[in-house]
């Protein structure tokens, strides 16, 4: 790798100040004057019920009122890897809060009062609300008309069942690779339902304006992915993509919560109801926990064997997942563990089945880390206790088994570089793994915990980004992407990498936010794939940019193209020392020539990127013929864990991730995301829990009930350890981070736990109640 300038450097956040001085404007902050309507919906009061009636007189007549919406007069499903919900319920409800009309007012309040007003009819069914429920004998369906829903080829619903997806990956012998095994361990491990928890709520305004053009302001992670759903969705009413525009501002937290399209589609069905006006639908925090996005439950039963000498045979891998009332996008979190649940080890023989099943709780969806985290659970504590059996350090049966370049993955294709070994050596070290803690005072107890984790972007084979790039006359560029700036500093790290290319100080550049009339195209802001995918796409931007450059000096003034260069912004020439020709004014004006005529022009570049080398298609059966997944990004963590055995609360006294980003843009970006992502995951090892009532209603959709951590939890020390083992078509070897970090922590708990206790808990969250009733069972 040739000597960096910009790249590697830990560049101040172009949009640092903007944000810490509160100038930054999100949806809700925009101004769309007196004509701005609001829409308030109707939910659900039932997890399963028939609609028979909607009487909406009264609420049609309350002043100020503008429309009353039900599902007749939008009957449209949507979705966007399997179309399996309706915009507005129609004949069926299946999830308690699910929108079965709305009100739009003149104001939010005449709103919620005649929202109140709606008279529904309901003929309640028998509610499915775990995955035993969805799969045994003689259970009803969901989605009785399933097997007719339109989806993308590589999801493979089993007819008239509650299998929405099932995702089958065989490699090797299984039964044989058990019977090769001097030790076998067979257990389940369990894991609930999480909240986002973003700060910003959803909020999406619409405007269907007078020339019947549709425009959404949203606060999404998913522009132009939602101007395509929509555009489908609504093509009975004669709309198509050059009729649709997307605006997305910064967004205040994601974590998957705000991709794809949940109530957004909403905003656009509102807009064309009442044409002319804008119309503002924000969600309250109860709709925030209840009404979108949930990470699906998982219940896991997990086999694994060894030989003796510590080398892993096999593995079965069964994965029931709780996907909800509509699978549209959760049915791919489903899909990507299904081909990577071997975690990062090299195991010769492997059966996973991955199963997305309904049930009548909210819909599930992307949550950071894609359902990685949940697998990872159950995996890396039966690593550890496969370890224990067998009398080997558990990070060292690690070091054994890891991963390298070349091997086979569970579906055929080969391992990408990556710096696993390192990442586990690091990370034991700063956590000084093999010696012994003592605890801070009488009844208390220190153990340490390990994981490894690992992670692919989860994404179509055709997931493309692009990107415009444009200098100014003082040499200023801006840059056009449709990635979403939402707290990770995507902005800066792409402005770093044309930065490097073109010899311009990142605090030169400007990131615009998407528009999907004006920008550059990106699938959606997932996967940790933005870095890697948007970043190509810049980096091309920025060559043709340069190599624009060069060729006008080339034809103006004769030097050759591969004797120039860019250095302190300015083009240069190995071949004559002297010649410097400032980037301000030529990249607009071009250079006069002695006649009085000018070469050049505006100076622009264009970029595009999209992994040809992937691909979705393979045996149903066994996932093997295919290259689904473009990459890994892998890591390895440790933490010290201390107990109060009496009351059994935890604290964190120090823990380090190591993570191989293949090449840290920004090392600074980078160890935010690795102290962040790990913060976010012990808050749902320690903290986090949905609570169901028998009747589907969440019981704490609040702040209040639903326990998140403050900075007093946090660890005493975070030790955020890169380690870069390039990525070779990643733009200067980079791959992505973002999710990653939070993957390794609820393992890495519960194995401190058993390593302080001797006790293991199979089941997240890992509370102090919990502990301290596993304490006292022990003594019993």
């Amino acid at each position: 790798m040739p000597e960096l300038k910009y790249v590697g450097t830990s560049t101040t956040r172009i949009d640092g100040a903007e944000k810490v001085t509160g100038a930054t404007r999100y949806v809700d902050d925009l101004d769309f004057g007196p004509d701005l309507l609001h829409a308030v919906v109707v939910e659900s009061p039932y997890a399963h019920a028939r609609i028979t009636a909607i009487d909406k007189s009264a609420a049609e007549a309350v002043p100020g009122v503008v429309k009353v919406i039900t599902g007749q007069d939008f009957p449209y499903r949507f979705g966007l890897y399997m179309k399996d919900r309706y915009v507005l319920a129609l004949d069926r409800v299946r999830f308690v809060g699910e929108q079965v009309a709305a009100v739009i007012a003149r104001d939010p309040k005449i709103a919620q009062r005649a929202a109140k007003l709606v008279e529904v009819t309901y003929e309640e069914l028998p509610p499915i609300l775990d995955q035993a429920a969805s799969v045994c004998d003689g259970a009803d369906l969901v989605h009785p008309g399933l097997y007719d829903y339109e989806r993308v080829p590589w999801f493979f619903p089993k007819k008239d069942t509650n299998i929405a997806h099932w995702r089958k990956t065989r490699k090797g012998d299984v039964e044989k690779g058990f019977e090769e095994a001097d030790v076998v361990l067979e257990d389940t491990y369990t894991v609930p339902r999480y909240a986002h928890c973003a700060i910003e709520p959803h909020v999406a305004v619409g405007l269907f304006d007078q020339s019947g053009r549709l425009t959404l302001w949203t606060a999404s992670q998913s522009p132009h992915t939602q101007r395509n759903v929509f555009a489908e969705t609504l093509a009975p009413l004669g709309l198509s993509h050059k009729d649709i525009r997307v605006i997305s501002p910064l967004i205040g937290g994601g974590f998957g919560g705000k991709a794809g399209v949940t109530m957004e589609v909403l905003a656009a069905v509102f807009a064309i109801a009442v044409k002319g006006h804008p119309v503002k639908l924000r969600w309250t925090r109860e709709q925030e926990f209840g009404n979108t996005y949930q990470r699906q439950g998982l219940h896991a039963e997990l086999k694994m064997g060894a030989t003796s000498d510590g080398t892993i045979t096999a593995i079965e891998y069964t994965m029931h997942w709780d996907a909800g009332a509509y699978v549209e996008y959760g049915a791919n979190v489903v899909n990507a563990v299904g081909l990577s649940a071997t975690g990062p080890y090299r195991i010769p023989n492997v059966k996973i089945d991955s199963l997305c099943l309904y049930t009548n709780l909210p819909p599930g969806g992307p949550y950071r880390g894609f359902g990685y985290s949940e697998f990872h659970f159950g995996l890396e504590s039966h690593i550890n206790r496969l370890a224990a059996k067998l009398g080997i350090d558990p990070v060292e049966f690690r070091r054994k088994n890891a991963i390298v370049e070349g091997d086979t993955l569970a579906y055929g294709a080969s391992m990408n570089p990556s710096g696993l070994i390192e990442a586990i050596d690091k990370a034991a070290e700063a956590v000084e793994w093999g010696k012994a803690h003592e605890p801070s005072g009488p009844g208390k107890v220190v153990g340490k915990g390990f994981s490894l984790m690992w992670k692919a972007p989860a994404m179509p084979p055709n997931a493309g980004s692009a990107a415009f790039l444009k200098f100014s006359e003082d040499g200023s560029i801006n840059i056009s992407v449709s990635g979403m700036e939402m707290g990770q500093g995507y902005l800066t790290a792409i402005a770093q990498i044309a930065a490097e290319v073109l010899s311009i100080p990142p605090e030169k550049i400007r990131v615009e936010t998407p528009d999907t009339d004006r920008n550059a195209y990106e699938w959606q802001t997932v996967g940790s794939h933005v870095t890697w995918g948007c970043g190509n796409a810049v980096r091309d931007a920025a060559i043709e940019a340069r190599d624009r450059m060069f060729d006008t000096v080339h034809r103006a003034l004769g030097y050759e193209v591969d004797d120039l260069y860019l250095e302190d912004e300015k083009v240069k020439c190995r071949t004559a020392p002297e010649f410097e020709l400032p980037l301000p004014g030529f990249v607009i004006y071009g250079i006069q020539m002695e006649d009085g005529t000018f070469r050049g022009g505006p100076v622009m570049g264009s970029g595009a990127f999209m992994p040809e080398f992937s691909s979705a298609l393979s045996d149903p059966e066994t996932s093997q013929g295919g290259h689904p997944n473009v990459h890994y990004t892998v890591g390895a963590a440790g933490t010290i864990l201390e107990i109060d055995k009496q009351t059994g609360k935890m604290e964190i006294l120090k823990t380090a991730l190591a993570v191989d980003v293949g090449q840290a843009i920004n090392p600074d970006l980078v160890k935010g995301q690795i102290v962040g992502g790990l913060l976010q995951g012990f808050a749902t090892v320690l903290y986090e829990d949905m609570r169901f009532d028998e009747h589907g209603r969440l019981l704490n959709p609040n702040f209040t009930d639903y326990k998140i951590p403050t900075a007093l939890d946090a660890p005493r020390e975070v030790v955020p350890i890169i380690v870069e083992t390039a990525q070779p078509d990643g733009p200067f070897g980079a791959r992505g981070v973002g999710e990653h970090t939070m993957i390794p922590a609820a393992p890495m708990i519960a194995n401190a736990v058993a390593d302080a206790l001797g006790v293991r808990l199979k089941s997240m969250p890992i509370t102090a109640e919990k502990v301290a009733l596993a304490v006292e069972a022990e003594k019993e």
